[in-house]
């Protein structure tokens, strides 16, 4: 390797007053001088933490990146970030994935490395840390900690999140008792590792695979299999060569890569979260990525992975049936298989010997669980800047269907009313929740999937049409509008919502609309008025002050890209890891 053009010279391989101190502490540290002169150094963006439990496990894959950075000659060097734990947080992760997105970034950008590999898991993680790589510039690949193993009750297998959902509507219907729902609690999730069913955790680092940013078979190996070391041992090694290869974010994350990853995640049956993470990364890379295009790839994408909650089995079933490369072998016809990814090769050459072992499983496209994507985008009067809709987790019979409007003002409005057994509700009603989005929530928190009222349960009602400006957590199901755009914090069309009008749900259409007309609704808006704002200091008043609404990837305008030139190529003028930048001494 040429180690004149390694950025981590600058540090250590000067012969000045900044050498000699940078070298000093270096050692301070028990390393010799041969060890981190004139040697690759690749950092490790560990977001371990004990308060996320689906990436507690990641100090011992660091281990294992760094024995694979030894052997191949380089020098590893682990660093922390801000960690994002989905259960925990308040008021959601979300608000806090693009702190974590310029915390990765500005540690990369700031500090001696070469390359980074990315360890994460849980939800936000993989997204803030794409975004984060993508922007910084450095040679970058991704190791995910899996799934956790399945959750296991009276021999039947458990979802988390899925089944918490299901069992929960359960207790409160009062078919499951206190002793069961109490056991249910230790059979959940029984190991590190995140949600193993296809909730956003497995489907982003499905994603990240499918975009070319892991090793070929990464996303889907259970986290307490010993097969993950030996994946993370791998890629330490395989980031040695990416340097010498200088095989950017930039290279691997392309327009081609990115449709690569909505094919899969239309074929999974993958989170509509995904939507909202890949804008936010191509965004970085200033690639434009129109909510239309998704529908158009849904159209022509069928559903063949039969996983939680859109089927019925768990992240570790998809492993043993080939995981990730299986499903792209079934629709290898409809991906891009000449992009390149971070092993070097193409995704045609990676998957070329891919098989699925179990066709119930991943399905062959002759006998998929649904022909068309799992989401799809709406657009109508209540939605002017886009809608979604994981359809294949919803009841087919309410893909069309007309109710009346029940309005939860917010978050706390609805958990104030919506078991009360006054409520006026029926089943043919439209749940509506709004002040729920980025400003609204604040942080866009994964209210959306807003339960059903006790007393329809309690009728044997399972679903019913609710729609918001919020998410919902992918491992959720039902007849479920999210992401309404703009929101209805800053005076979007579903702050005009009023209790008793008429909702038309129209998915063959891809409509959503309030039955009310022009004039009306304009009176309406006209007489809105914002609240206050949640914060007047801090991260959440700069989060407020400059997060994008929904279909436009949520993240802060000032870190996106300018939209790529196509006449040339070139990328407006910007900075990255790999500039010549002034050192603090």
């Amino acid at each position: 390797m040429d180690t004149k053009k390694l950025r981590s010279q600058d540090w250590f391989g000067r012969k000045d007053k900044l050498g000699f101190i940078h070298r000093s502490w270096m050692k301070a540290e028990g390393f010799s001088d041969s060890v981190f002169q004139n040697k690759p150094v690749v950092g490790i963006c560990n977001s371990w933490s004990e308060l996320t439990n689906c990436n507690a496990h990641l100090r011992q894959v660091a281990d294992a990146v760094k024995r694979g950075v030894w052997a191949a000659g380089g020098f590893p060097l682990e660093f922390p970030t801000i960690s994002l734990g989905e259960p925990f947080m308040r008021p959601s992760t979300m608000m806090f994935r693009n702190l974590m997105a310029m915390d990765v970034e500005e540690s990369i950008r700031a500090n001696p490395m070469d390359g980074v590999v990315l360890l994460c898991g849980c939800d936000k993680t993989t997204p803030a840390q794409l975004m984060g790589a993508a922007s910084a510039g450095l040679p970058s690949i991704m190791v995910t900690g899996g799934p956790m193993l399945r959750g296991m009750w009276h021999d039947k297998p458990l979802g988390s999140g899925t089944d918490v959902w299901h069992f929960w509507d359960e207790r409160r219907a009062g078919r499951i008792s206190e002793e069961e729902w109490c056991e249910l609690e230790s059979c959940m999730s029984r190991s590190a590792g995140h949600c193993m069913v296809m909730g956003t955790a497995s489907t982003m680092t499905s994603l990240a695979e499918a975009m070319g940013m892991t090793l070929t078979g990464c996303a889907s190996i259970p986290a307490v299999d010993s097969r993950r070391y030996e994946m993370a041992e791998r890629s330490g090694a395989r980031m040695v060569e990416m340097i010498r290869e200088d095989l950017t974010p930039d290279k691997l994350i392309t327009r081609k890569s990115i449709e690569n990853a909505i094919r899969v995640n239309m074929a999974i049956g993958g989170s509509t979260n995904a939507i909202i993470h890949l804008k936010a990364v191509a965004q970085r890379l200033g690639i434009d990525l129109p909510l239309a295009l998704y529908d158009d790839i849904s159209k022509t994408t069928p559903v063949i992975a039969n996983i939680r909650p859109s089927g019925k089995y768990l992240m570790e079933d998809l492993y043993y049936a080939g995981g990730v490369p299986a499903v792209m072998k079934q629709i290898e016809s409809l991906l891009h298989l000449d992009v390149i990814t971070a092993t070097g090769k193409t995704m045609g050459e990676n998957i070329a010997s891919a098989q699925c072992h179990n066709a119930d499983v991943i399905r062959p496209l002759d006998n998929p669980l649904q022909q068309e994507g799992g989401t799809l985008i709406l657009y109508g009067n209540l939605a002017p800047d886009g809608a979604v809709i994981k359809t294949s987790a919803a009841d087919a019979k309410l893909m069309q269907h007309t109710g009346r409007a029940v309005v939860f003002e917010d978050h706390g409005d609805f958990l104030s009313r919506y078991d009360d057994p006054d409520l006026d509700i029926d089943e043919t009603c439209v749940m509506v929740l709004k002040n729920a989005g980025p400003v609204g929530g604040p942080g866009m928190p994964e209210y959306g999937n807003l339960p059903i009222p006790a007393k329809l349960l309690k009728k044997g009602v399972t679903d019913m049409v609710r729609i918001s400006d919020a998410r919902m957590s992918g491992t959720s199901y039902g007849t479920v509008v999210l992401h309404i755009s703009p929101e209805a914090a800053i005076g979007g069309s579903l702050a005009a919502v009023e209790n008793g009008d008429e909702i038309r749900l129209d998915v063959a259409n891809r409509t959503i609309d309030l039955l009310i007309d022009a004039h009306e609704m304009n009176r309406r808006l006209r007489l809105f008025k914002s609240r206050r704002p949640h914060y007047d200091r801090g991260y959440g008043r700069l989060y407020i002050e400059n997060v994008l609404q929904a279909d436009r990837g949520c993240d802060f305008g000032f870190l996106v890209k300018p939209e790529k030139k196509e006449d040339d190529g070139d990328y407006a003028e910007g900075t990255r890891a790999t500039d010549e930048l002034p050192l603090p001494f």
